[in-house]
């Protein structure tokens, strides 16, 4: 009888991190890992499981990314390993939309991973429960981020130096948000119509009301509404208005300093497919699949790496299983499959809660629930 299985590949320091706010995320309040964790999946899936269960917080967890770094499988085997996980309750895709302080909103795709198989009705209490969470710290320095610009090569030391480039023209200095929230009244009320040189005049004070956490729109808001039939002097209505309506200032506590993240929250939670980018506003997701993707399985059959998954799971289940799934395997594939063509070699493997309760029913006695 054999016991044995492959050592486990764990992943390398330098496996790919997703972009921030993305990529595996453990869900927490785990036990400790034991050897028989992943001891109900077939050995090519408890090898994914093993691999996905050492990466960090963070880390890439598409099938292509896995596939790259595993040695042993490509990116069908991985895929179909992933859409596996997903079926026993291990993985979880979930869009979350996140709301920053600065107003600025997105969406998130982040893949939630359980060393113990959860039900249905604990992913969704899941799902639930992280709506309205705070998610400041997985998103620093920011949602905003941009990527620091490459740094120019330096020339060839032996390179000979360039004619004397011909001095070129200051760059005109871009608007500031202030002066385009004034010069822009116009368009919100003509009556309002502002010069260059009012809205340069006003500027200070534009930028004041920015500062206090008030947007553009606000300031639009308070210098048009209720305004007279005729405006005869826009420049000084508005230094009136903008000195009058001055929001308060911010509590020296709440404002955000330059080295605070951002606040980062979820508003809106919804479950996403494994295998496709559909969510649960546009398909139903039943155990982490959506019915789409689940049909189009059906349709296209089996494949020669699911051919191979099947026969390894038959050697690995012991004999009286290996009797019904190689009953459905070959009947997926066309018939009997002679020994010579299969992928790996059919062994009657038995573990021992198959022989033990084998041997128990054989003596009328019940069979015994095996636990991992």
């Amino acid at each position: 009888m054999a016991y044995a299985q492959p050592s486990p590949v764990l992943p390398r320091p330098t496996h790919p991190m997703a972009k921030t706010g993305y990529g595996k995320r453990a869900v927490g309040d785990e036990s400790p890992h034991a050897d028989a964790d992943f001891a109900h999946l077939c050995p090519r899936d408890a090898e994914f499981a093993v691999f996905i269960d050492h990466l960090d917080d963070g880390h890439a967890m598409g099938h292509k990314v896995l596939a790259a770094e595993h040695p042993r499988y490509g990116q069908q085997a991985s895929r179909t390993s992933l859409r596996s996980l997903t079926e026993f309750g291990h993985l979880r895709w979930i869009k979350e939309h996140i709301t920053v302080e600065d107003n600025s909103m997105r969406w998130v795709t982040r893949t939630y991973w359980s060393r113990t198989p959860r039900s249905l009705e604990w992913w969704a209490e899941f799902t639930r429960e992280r709506h309205g969470r705070d998610v400041t710290q997985n998103y620093q320095p920011g949602l905003a981020r941009t990527e620091s610009p490459a740094p120019a090569p330096a020339p060839a030391p032996d390179a000979a130096p360039d004619a004397e480039p011909t001095p070129e023209a200051e760059p005109v200095p871009e608007p500031s948000a202030a002066y385009l929230a004034l010069a822009q009244l116009r368009t919100a009320d003509p009556r309002m119509a502002l010069s260059e040189a009012e809205c340069r005049a006003l500027e200070p004070r534009a930028a004041e009301w920015l500062s206090r956490g008030a947007t553009p729109a606000d300031m639009t808001r308070a210098l048009t509404d209720g305004l007279p039939p005729n405006v005869t002097n826009p420049g000084g209505f508005a230094r009136k208005r903008l000195e009058s309506k001055m929001p308060p200032q911010k509590n020296s506590t709440g404002e955000t300093s330059p080295g605070r993240p951002l606040r980062a929250r979820v508003t809106r939670v919804i479950m996403a497919c494994a295998t496709c980018d559909a969510d649960e506003r546009t398909a139903k997701i039943v155990r982490g699949v959506c019915e789409d993707c689940r049909a189009e399985e059906a349709e296209l059959g089996m494949t020669p790496e699911d051919v191979k998954k099947g026969f390894e799971e038959i050697a690995y289940m012991g004999t009286r299983s290996a009797q019904i799934l190689r009953g459905k395997l070959e009947s997926r594939t066309g018939g009997p499959v002679p020994d010579t063509f299969r992928p790996v070699p059919i062994e009657d493997r038995v573990h021992y809660h198959y022989r033990d309760n084998r041997d128990r029913i054989a003596n009328g006695l019940p069979p015994r629930r095996w636990k991992p």
